[in-house]
């Protein structure tokens, strides 16, 4: 019988990890082409960057089971958001990339476990 802890932490890493594989999925059949995916420094992670031929695009993807505790896109605050901008100029400077428009993007994804996905693509947002 399991512990009910590492049960449940792998289960939100793969709910993590087919949210991710959605919203990549998405934006690729939108146009954007995958630079980076869970690219990783001393300072954390960025889930998607992207660009869509004209400008970077720093995707932070959420998923959830349900929406009880809130939207998926409720848990990026403020403080998520500068530290993601944080990582954005940190992903520009390993990959030599100079000066160039970075657009900001939100996946939500709520993936009940019975049932589809429904995804929601907040552009833009900070």
């Amino acid at each position: 019988m399991g512990t009910g802890v590492n049960e449940k932490s792998g289960h939100n890493k793969k709910l993590g990890k087919d949210g991710e594989d959605l919203a990549a999925r998405h934006l690729t059949n939108a146009g954007m082409t995958v630079l980076s995916r869970n690219w990783r420094c001393r300072e954390g992670e960025l889930d998607l960057v992207l660009t869509d031929g004209q400008r970077l695009v720093v995707c932070e993807v959420k998923t959830r089971s349900g929406d009880g505790f809130g939207t998926p896109a409720e848990s990026v605050t403020a403080a998520k958001s500068q530290r993601i901008r944080r990582l954005a100029n940190l992903w520009l400077s390993a990959h030599h990339v100079g000066w160039c428009v970075v657009r900001f993007d939100v996946i939500a994804v709520v993936w009940p476990a019975s049932g589809q996905p429904r995804l929601t693509h907040f552009e833009d947002v900070f």
